[in-house]
C-alpha cells in the first residue's frame, strides 16, 4: 500500500484497516519511510485519534515488528507491571520480587528516566556489575531460577516503537493517547506476557496531571491490552508528592532495601506496592480476591522471601552476592549530605513533585540529553510526606550532592517546593481508581 495514501486517509479522519496499519508499520520497520512520512502519520493520529480497533492493530503490528518472547518450561503465570512514571516511584524494584515470592514469573522490561521522572534502569545501575541488557538465554534463566528479572528493552523487541517514538519526540506528538497506548503495550506484548497491571499516575508530578485525562489513558490501555490478548487492569495513583521518601538513584536502591526489610510499613509506598501485587495475583488466578492477594503479598515481605529473591536476581545479573546484606560496601555515597530545614511551623499541605524531580536532574541524577552521564550518588532522602506536622527548624529532607554549591541550590529548591499551612490538609487517596 502507498504510505502517503494511508497518511491521507488518516488525515481525513477515515478509519484505517488492519492491513493498512500493518503495511505502514512494516515499511517503517524496514526503513522504507522518510521521517516526514512518519511525522505526518503521527500528526494525523494526534489530530484525528484512533478507534479501539485501530489502536489494537497498531499495537499488535509494532509488537510483531521484532522478536516476541516465549517462556517454555516455566509453569507459573507470566506477569508484569508498567508505570507511566513519577518521582520517587521505585515500586518495580520491590513489586517484582514480591510477586515472584508469591508464585509468579516476572520478566520486567523497564526504561530509563524521562523528563523529570526517574527510571528503574538508572536506579539499578547504581549496583556494581548489574547487567541491564543480558543476552536472551541469561534473561530466561534468571526469570526461571529467581522468578523475576528487571532489565532494559533490547533493540530486537518492538523496534518499530523505537523508530516511531524518535520522530514523535521531535514533532510534538508524544501526548497522543493512541500512540502512548501502542508504545507502552507493544513492548509488553513482545515480552510474551499473560497478564499485566498498569500504574497510571495523576497529579503535578505526573505526565497526565489531569485526573480525567489519566482515566482516559488508563481506559485506553486496558481496552487495547485486553483486545490484544493480555488480561489487564489499571490503577490510578497519586503523584502530587514523591511516592517514596527518596528521589534519585542509589538513594532509591537504599529505599528498596529498607522496604524489603520491613522498614517502610504504613507508608504510601507500601500501599501502592501491595495493591499492585494483589492485582497481579488475582489477574493470574493465584488468589481469589484482592484481600487475599494483599495478605499473600505481605506474608512474602514479612517472611524475608521477597528480599531473598531480590538478592538472587541481583547476583544472577552480575551484582554482588552479598549486596542485600552489605549494601554500604557497594553503594557509593555522595560527598555532601545537607539537611533541608523548614522555615515555619504548621502542616505540610502541598508540594510540587515535578520540581523535586527536576531538582534531582540539576544535581546530576538525571539526563538533559540522551548522552548525559548520571551521577548515581545524588538525590534526596528522608523526604517528609504531606500531612506531616512540622515545627520551624525541623528537617524536611536530606540532600545528597557532589558539591556544597549544588547541595545549597538543591536545598533551596526543595524548600520552595513545599507549602506549609496552619491546619491539617485534605489529601487525595494514593490509589483512587481501578479500571
Amino acid at each position: 500500500m502507498i504510505p502517503q495514501e494511508i497518511i491521507r486517509r488518516k488525515r481525513n479522519g477515515d478509519v484505517l484497516s488492519t492491513d493498512e496499519i500493518q503495511s505502514f508499520i512494516t515499511a517503517l520497520s524496514a526503513g522504507k519511510l522518510s521521517e516526514g512520512q512518519i511525522g505526518a502519520f503521527a500528526m494525523a493520529v494526534w489530530f484525528r485519534g484512533m478507534s479501539r480497533g485501530e489502536t489494537v492493530a497498531l499495537t499488535l503490528a509494532m509488537a510483531r515488528s521484532g522478536d516476541v518472547l516465549t517462556w517454555p518450561g516455566i509453569d507459573r503465570p507470566i506477569v508484569d507491571k508498567h508505570s507511566t512514571g513519577g518521582v520517587g516511584d521505585n515500586v518495580s524494584l520491590m513489586l517484582a520480587p514480591i510477586a515472584a515470592a508469591c508464585g509468579l514469573a516476572v520478566p520486567m522490561i523497564s526504561g530509563r528516566g524521562l523528563g523529570h521522572t526517574g527510571g528503574t534502569l538508572d536506579k539499578l545501575e547504581s549496583i556494581p556489575g548489574y547487567e541491564i541488557t543480558p543476552d536472551p538465554a541469561l534473561f530466561r534463566n534468571v526469570v526461571s531460577q529467581a522468578g523475576c528479572a528487571i532489565i532494559g528493552q533490547t533493540s530486537s523487541l518492538a523496534p518499530a516503537d523505537g523508530k516511531l517514538y524518535a520522530v514523535r519526540d521531535v514533532t510534538a506528538t508524544v501526548d497522543s493517547i493512541p500512540l502512548i497506548t501502542a508504545s507502552i503495550l507493544s513492548k509488553k506484548l513482545a515480552a510474551g506476557l499473560q497478564t499485566l497491571v498498569l500504574d497510571v499516575k495523576t497529579g503535578n508530578g505526573a505526565f497526565m496531571a489531569d485526573h480525567a485525562q489519566a482515566k482516559l489513558l488508563a481506559q485506553s490501555l486496558v481496552d487495547v491490552a485486553n483486545g490484544a490478548g493480555i488480561k489487564t487492569t489499571a490503577l490510578i495513583t497519586d503523584m502530587n508528592q514523591p511516592l517514596a521518601d527518596a528521589a534519585g538513584n542509589a538513594v532509591e536502591i537504599w529505599n528498596c532495601l529498607d522496604f524489603l526489610s520491613g522498614k517502610k510499613a504504613g507508608t504510601r509506598l507500601e500501599t501502592v506496592v501491595v495493591a499492585f501485587a494483589a492485582e497481579m495475583l488475582v489477574s493470574s488466578g493465584i488468589c481469589p480476591s484482592l484481600q487475599d492477594g494483599e495478605v499473600k503479598a505481605r506474608e512474602a515481605l514479612a517472611s524475608g522471601k521477597a528480599a531473598e529473591i531480590f538478592s538472587r536476581m541481583v547476583h544472577m545479573l552480575g551484582g554482588p552476592a552479598d549486596f542485600v546484606d552489605k549494601p554500604a560496601r557497594y553503594l557509593v555515597k555522595a560527598p555532601i549530605e545537607m539537611p533541608v530545614l523548614v522555615s515555619e511551623s504548621g502542616w505540610l499541605s502541598a508540594c510540587d513533585a515535578r520540581e523535586i524531580g527536576l531538582a534531582v536532574i540539576d544535581l546530576g541524577g538525571g539526563r538533559r540529553r540522551p548522552e548525559d552521564k548520571i551521577d548515581h550518588r545524588v538525590g534526596f532522602s528522608a523526604l517528609l510526606p504531606l500531612g506531616t506536622r512540622v515545627d520551624k527548624g525541623d528537617r524536611l529532607a536530606i540532600v545528597h550532592a557532589a558539591s556544597e554549591a549544588a547541595a545549597q541550590k538543591a536545598a533551596a529548591s526543595i524548600a520552595s517546593s513545599y507549602r506549609i499551612h496552619g491546619k491539617t490538609p485534605s489529601l487525595p487517596p494514593v490509589v483512587s481508581d481501578r479500571i
